[in-house]
């Protein structure tokens, strides 16, 4: 009896040690429509567990009702697929942090529609042991306001308001102070020296039509421009290559000179066309540089290969030459043969400067502000990732996804 016992009692004991531990389904399990997107597709999430490994397979069940045959639509290792800091906004998140998250979408295999209620499992397999999770059912649907960017509308609204204060507090004060600009001190230094000498000024308007941005601040400045010009009593020639421009650029200094309290002085031929082709037009303007020696020469507007030559030119007839461009392309020929050049967004903040129209100032100040409040970002952004990664603080990750652009 004693040995049959002491058998009866391994045999047990062995089966006991060599029955596998059974797998622990996954826990939390959740199927959501799929956040901030145009639908057809669904989150799948559930909690992380300590015995997830590569080695453990998840895979996803899908059917269209509970009664419908079930469908392998995804599998892969239990030890991946995790919500990760970057992923989703702390304002936004479909699940927690280190929690799993698989986004199902539409595909050939398991089409998903919107406004259908789809039902998914999952089944957890390691070796010969499985483990199915509770069965979970959610409906795709298309989201019209995307959350994760809330953050963005914030900002928009924000700067739309700093934009609209500053124009309406340069209605009431278009004297505001700006910071002055070294080329726009030399406009009337130019304008004196050619009554000086009794030569005429040219200006250019550049090679843009009347549509961008840089022809129009092109032709704001030399409506200031020519109001000094009828003060001094100085000749003005304005070369033009598009009918367009010429047309506006005619009436602007004619109000110029009404402004000036001198419309006697006016002459329409201070704007004349000669033609659209570039480089004729290069050649004529070179010519009258040439013949006429103009004592100052402006260069305002976006410019192509003619720029070199057309400065090169009023260089060797010893003009005083003014430029401002956005065409960063031509900026180092300016800057070489120039004697002052407004380089990118100065062309636009001269010709606020100088015509003092409250838009035009108030949308520079509103500009101003918005600089200096993505520089101090970039600033506390930098040191705050330095200490989040230094001191590993995770804190600071909330601070950081108010400023980040989320798809």
């Amino acid at each position: 009896m004693i040995p049959a016992a002491l058998l009866l009692l391994l045999f047990w004991g062995g089966t006991a040690v060599a029955a596998p531990p059974l797998l622990s389904p996954p826990e939390g399990f959740r199927v959501l429509d799929t956040p901030n997107d145009a639908g057809k597709s669904l989150s799948l999430v559930w909690k992380a567990s300590p015995s997830d490994s590569k080695n453990r397979l998840v895979q996803v069940w899908a059917a269209e009702s509970p009664q419908a045959a079930f469908n392998k639509v995804a599998e892969f290792p239990s030890n991946t697929r995790y919500v990760k800091p970057g992923d989703f906004p702390w304002w936004a998140q479909p699940a927690g942090k280190g929690d799993h998250y698989v986004k199902l979408s539409s595909s050939q295999a398991f089409p998903i529609e919107n406004g259908k209620r789809y039902t998914v499992k999952l089944l957890m397999r390691e070796g010969g042991r499985e483990a199915w999770s509770d069965v979970a059912g959610g409906t795709a649907a298309p989201n019209y306001f995307n959350t994760a960017q809330i953050n963005n509308l914030v900002f928009v609204l924000a700067f739309t308001g700093v934009l609209l204060g500053s124009i309406a507090a340069a209605r009431r004060n278009p004297h505001v102070p700006l910071r002055r600009i070294a080329g726009l001190d030399a406009v009337e230094e130019a304008i004196g020296r050619s009554t000086e000498m009794g030569r005429p000024i040219l200006y250019l308007t550049g090679a843009g039509d009347m549509s961008e941005v840089p022809t129009i601040a092109a032709t704001v400045i030399l409506g200031e421009v020519a109001k000094k010009v009828a003060h001094y009593d100085t000749t003005l020639k304005v070369p033009h290559r598009d009918p367009i421009v010429m047309a506006v650029c005619q009436e602007i200094v004619k109000e110029a000179y009404v402004e000036a309290g001198r419309p006697d002085a006016y002459k329409d031929e201070s704007n004349f066309f000669i033609t659209g082709d570039q480089f004729s037009y290069t050649a004529a303007v070179d010519g009258i540089m040439l013949r006429e020696k103009p004592a100052a020469n402006f260069f305002m507007g976006s410019y192509f290969a003619e720029s070199l030559l057309l400065t090169e030119t009023g260089a060797s007839t010893g003009a005083i030459q003014i430029a401002g461009t956005d065409s960063d392309h031509q900026l180092p020929f300016f800057v070489t043969t120039c004697d002052y050049t407004l380089i990118g967004e100065e062309l636009y903040a001269a010709s606020a400067y100088l015509s003092r129209e409250p838009v035009l100032v108030g949308t520079l100040r509103g500009q101003d502000f918005g600089k200096a409040f993505i520089m101090g970002v970039l600033v506390l952004g930098t040191a705050l990732a330095t200490v989040g990664v230094v001191a590993d603080v995770d804190g600071v990750n909330y601070v950081l996804d108010l400023f980040k652009d989320f798809k």
